[in-house]
């Protein structure tokens, strides 16, 4: 295979543009449609069972097909991945916003996550075969790290101004105009290296095994939080993945051309940020959740208001990933990045513990915000990169799979954990509080605030379990490169320079 380094696309940095614009979607689609939730709700008539359906439907899809749609833009080039998954998404989207009952919304929901599933990976690996010089590196993924940590708080505003302003179907019509800014920019500008692409065979029983597995366990955490997690169901769907994903592990070992070389996910480096960024998403995506609540139902916060409260949060986030991480990056091991930033951010959500009913904003959430965002897009920075460091060009698109991956199954585990946690400390407040209780109502949200503080309370130890991963795993270190291609087998690997070196 060619030094890829010695091909530096000219057009590389205008194509990083419309790279960002995709991912921006793809995580803006995450958290825009739970703000409109009640109002497609209410205009379609969708009942309290299905309602889960709106967010289940885009995460099963999406996190079930994510390692098919990496080894996808392998085999089948990632530009053309990449449009396609851009293309379909809009697609889906227009179906959304033009849902006239539950099945097409629902429908529409798990395409845009299909399609999510071909564009995610194909725009993270197409980072890592573009840019491959150390300095630039850094800067190209400070900018789309930056976007994927602020991408879900970009979806809570605009998903509280559309449905405020506008209406609930704009949370979805506005996908079409970035998929086709996206897509006609990514033509013109986008240019792959030569022999970057794998001519291996699709593995049908991994692909089969993987999505199954993946789809039973994001569909195991949802049931947990309706059913319970004790439930006949619930069980069975976690058993069923343990028993796919265990099978899936031993037919990789034994076929030719694995779905997912377990070379992959095997390297130290990888390993260990796949994980910290899992534990991460548990964290993140359930604040995000009860931060949402608390300030719209307890504080009587306006949707676009509430939105608004996130926006310090975003700020930070990307000062973090373009100021600190980026800057940092070459000159100082990931681990002293991602272990420090999870840390900060978990001194944020240990201030967010404090919120009571007539909480300070200014005084006790906004710092907490800052810090949050802060610690998020400084360790997201490096882990970013090291996830596709030093792997072959022909497995950049699966090691990019396993980011998106390890953060949609952490996302999933997070809101069935921590909202199963929240209404447990609810509800026995609330009997332990019963007897002097002089308001009902009053006792009502003292619960809820009790339950959601005693959720972030968790959430901020699994952030610190996640800089304690990435302190001991990730042992990438100056001037050694960040589990290179010697640690992956033969072939060239996406970086000839290391990363962390000086």
């Amino acid at each position: 295979m060619p030094d890829l380094t010695a091909q530096a696309d000219p057009k590389r940095w205008k194509a990083l543009i419309f790279i960002a614009l995709a991912q921006l979607m793809v995580v803006l689609d995450a958290t825009i449609v739970n703000i409109a939730l009640p109002s497609a709700q209410a205009d379609l008539g969708i009942s309290d069972g299905n309602r889960q359906w709106v967010i289940t439907a885009y995460a099963l899809a999406f996190g079930g097909l994510l390692l098919f749609g990496g080894r996808i833009s392998d085999l089948w080039g990632r530009k053309r991945t990449f449009v396609t998954g851009l293309i379909g998404f809009a697609a889906a989207s227009a179906i959304g916003g033009a849902a006239v009952n539950t099945g097409m919304l629902l429908g529409a929901r798990a395409l845009q996550g299909a399609f999510g599933a071909l564009l995610a990976p194909a725009a993270l690996s197409l980072l890592a075969v573009l840019f491959t010089e150390a300095q630039e590196r850094a800067k190209a993924f400070g900018v789309f790290g930056a976007i994927a940590g602020a991408g879900g708080g970009f979806g809570l505003i605009l998903g509280g101004l559309f449905t405020e302003y506008l209406n609930w179907r704009w949370t979805f019509f506005v996908n079409i105009p970035f998929a086709v800014v996206a897509a006609f920019g990514a033509i013109a500008t986008i240019h792959e290296p030569e022999g970057s692409r794998n001519s291996s065979k699709l593995d049908i029983p991994g692909v089969i095994l993987a999505t199954l597995g993946l789809v039973s366990l994001v569909y195991g955490f949802t049931r947990a939080e309706s059913d319970g997690w004790t439930a006949g169901g619930t069980i069975g769907l976690f058993v069923a993945a343990a028993v796919l994903l265990l099978v899936f592990l031993v037919v990789e070992k034994k076929v030719k051309a694995p779905l997912l070389p377990l070379r992959v996910v095997t390297n130290r480096n990888r390993g260990g940020v796949y994980v910290s960024l899992a534990l991460a998403a548990i964290a993140m995506f359930g604040l995000f959740l009860f931060l949402t609540y608390y300030l719209q139902v307890v504080r009587q916060y306006s949707p676009v208001k509430t939105g608004l409260a996130f926006l310090p949060m975003i700020a930070m986030m990307i000062t973090g990933s373009t100021q600190i991480g980026a800057r940092l990056m070459n000159r100082v091991p990931a681990r002293w990045l991602m272990g420090p930033g999870f840390l900060l951010a978990a001194v944020g959500m240990t201030l967010l513990t404090q919120i009571d009913l007539d909480t300070s904003y200014a005084k006790v959430v906004l710092p907490g915000l800052l810090l949050m965002g802060l610690g998020m897009g400084t360790a997201f920075m490096p882990a970013m990169s090291l996830a596709t460091f030093g792997v072959q060009a022909r497995d950049a698109g699966v090691a990019s799979a396993m980011v998106n991956t390890s953060q949609q199954v952490g996302g999933a585990i997070g809101t069935a954990l921590l909202n199963t946690i929240a209404a447990s400390a609810t509800t026995d407040y609330f009997k332990s509080h019963m007897a002097g209780a002089t308001s009902q109502k009053l006792l009502t949200f003292k619960s809820m605030v009790h339950g959601y503080s005693t959720a972030v309370w968790w959430a901020a130890g699994i952030l610190t379990l996640s800089a304690l991963v990435a302190l001991v795993f990730v042992n990438a270190n100056q001037g050694q490169p960040a589990g290179g291609a010697q640690g992956d087998g033969e072939g060239e690997s996406v970086d000839a320079v290391p990363v962390m070196a000086h």
